[in-house]
C-alpha cells in the first residue's frame, strides 16, 4: 500500500468518486499539498482532502475509502500520515467533522479526536466537530 500526496495526475480519479468538490477547487488543492490519495496494489482506494479552518487550523474535510477498502485499517493509516505531516509543520491542533448519522464518529474518537462542538445544517443531521491536540 502506498499513501501519498497527490499528484495532478490523480485528478480524474479523485474526481470520478468525490462528488462533494468542484474541479477547479480540488486541482488548487493538489497544488497546494491538501489531498492525499492511496494506492493498494496498484489501484486507486481513496482519498483524504484538508484545509485550514480559520487560516490557521489543519481540518480534514474528506476520508473517503471505495467500499472494497473499507475496514482494512486504510483509514487509519491515510489520518497517520497526515497527522504526521501536520506534527512536522509545526501545528498543535487538528481537527474534522462528521455528521452525527454516520458511523465515522466512532473512528475518530479511537484515533484521539474529542467531540467539541456542533451545528445543525438546514435539512441534515446534527454535525459534529472534533479536536486532536498533537
Amino acid at each position: 500500500m502506498e499513501i501519498r500526496w497527490a499528484h495532478k495526475q490523480d485528478l480524474s480519479q479523485i474526481l470520478a468518486h468525490d462528488q462533494w468538490v468542484e474541479k477547479e477547487a480540488l486541482t488548487g488543492k493538489i497544488e497546494r499539498g491538501e489531498v492525499a490519495v492511496c494506492i493498494e496494489d496498484g489501484a486507486f482506494a481513496g482519498w483524504l482532502r484538508w484545509g485550514l479552518f480559520w487560516d490557521n487550523t489543519p481540518f480534514v474535510s474528506m476520508l473517503h475509502l471505495l467500499p472494497e477498502y473499507r475496514g482494512r485499517g486504510i483509514g487509519t493509516q491515510m489520518m497517520a500520515f497526515w497527522e504526521k505531516e501536520m506534527e512536522d509543520r509545526g501545528y498543535p491542533l487538528l481537527m474534522t467533522s462528521t455528521s452525527s448519522s454516520e458511523t465515522s464518529q466512532h473512528f475518530y474518537q479511537k484515533l484521539g479526536y474529542a467531540a467539541v462542538g456542533s451545528f445543525l445544517p438546514p435539512g441534515e443531521p446534527l454535525e459534529l466537530i472534533f479536536l486532536k491536540i498533537i
